[in-house]
């Protein structure tokens, strides 16, 4: 005899209620918890005096990250002995280079507020950022502030940086000789192709402000011999010519249009046999496994003015009309994909 299975609320309310798991993780990365406990174990009492928690709740956010399972615990309460997990020590330690608490630290402080106006959002279309209220565009600011922009840049490059050394181990590069990494940002990307493939050389393409902060980077990694750091504006001007041509999460900031502007441009830069890579989020075709990938695109929403993540189904459509022969999907880290085209 079957068991029937009982209408549940779990989910609804996990979902639902999701916000005070989400906060309460943002807000002990923003205290660099993650990055004290880095250091060693450490009781209640003094993390209490270290980061200046008051008593009140001060076991229930720390046991709360336990059952989360972002620390693990000895003893209870006041004799307990708190650490990282192997994942928030290698993930969230600050003085590590595998640190992708940026993003985070970005999520806390900027998009968390905004997302509270997403229903404003879904009815008007609008961003729902900076920008709302004629309020100057965040990447303006960014972008206008040398260490902004360098904190920026290491924060996205730390949430890539499984994807990266993913593709640069797992892709195929025995034929090409050239690669073009279009938004290049700090140069990483690069960075982990010619480390993983030394015939490889690389040019990383990014606007003019981010090239010192690049150069300092492949400098330190000693790499200059086989990446080249290019300026330029990738809606004014022409790609760099390469066997390969690299997008990592740009094409989802832009509508439509634009997409399929870049990727054209793309094509143009490319040799017979030549591949363009997409790295997203790439929503699956049927529109209903890749949670993050949509939220991603809701995400695009508040960012953006017309940006949207997309499905393998609308890059080969994109990319059949612009005229690339054949399409592949490489999956990489976590929910992330490389959306490849072949002239």
């Amino acid at each position: 005899m079957e068991t029937q299975i009982k209408p549940s609320p779990a989910a609804i309310l996990q979902i639902g209620t999701g916000f005070w798991a989400s906060k309460t993780l943002l807000t002990a990365v923003n205290m660099n918890l993650f990055t004290l406990l880095a250091n060693g174990e450490k009781s209640g009492q003094d993390i209490q005096a270290k980061l200046g928690l008051h008593n009140r709740s001060l076991y229930d956010f720390l046991d709360a990250l336990v059952a989360l399972g972002f620390l693990s615990r000895t003893g209870i309460k006041e004799t307990a002995v708190y650490k990282n997990t192997e994942d928030t020590n290698l993930f969230l330690d600050k003085n590590k280079p595998s640190y992708i608490g940026g993003i985070l630290e970005m999520a806390n402080n900027r998009l968390y507020p905004f997302w509270n106006d997403l229903e404003e959002g879904l009815k008007t279309g609008l961003p729902q950022n900076e920008s709302k209220n004629n309020g100057q565009p965040p990447f303006e600011l960014i972008y206008a502030d040398p260490a902004k922009l360098s904190e920026f840049i290491h924060a996205m490059a730390g949430v890539q940086t499984g994807n990266f050394m993913t593709f640069s181990k797992e892709f195929d590069f025995s034929n090409y000789k050239t690669l073009c990494d279009i938004g290049g940002s700090g140069g990483h990307f690069s960075a982990h192709i010619v480390m993983n493939n030394p015939h490889i050389h690389c040019t990383s393409f990014d606007l003019l402000p981010v090239e010192p902060i690049a150069k300092d980077i492949i400098n330190t990694m000693n790499l200059s011999d086989n990446v080249t750091l290019a300026s330029g504006d990738f809606f004014e001007d022409d790609f760099p010519k390469a066997d390969i041509i690299t997008m990592g999460n740009v094409l989802h900031d832009w509508g439509e249009q634009d997409k399929l502007m870049l990727i054209e441009k793309a094509y143009r830069a490319l040799p017979i046999g030549g591949a363009l890579v997409v790295i997203e989020n790439i929503i699956d075709d049927a529109r209903s496994k890749n949670a993050f990938g949509l939220l991603m695109s809701l995400n695009m929403l508040i960012e953006t003015e017309k940006g949207f993540d997309f499905t393998f189904e609308d890059f080969n459509k994109w990319t059949k009309q612009v005229g690339f022969k054949s399409t592949t999907l490489l999956p990489l880290a976590g929910p992330a994909s490389a959306a490849i085209a072949y002239k």
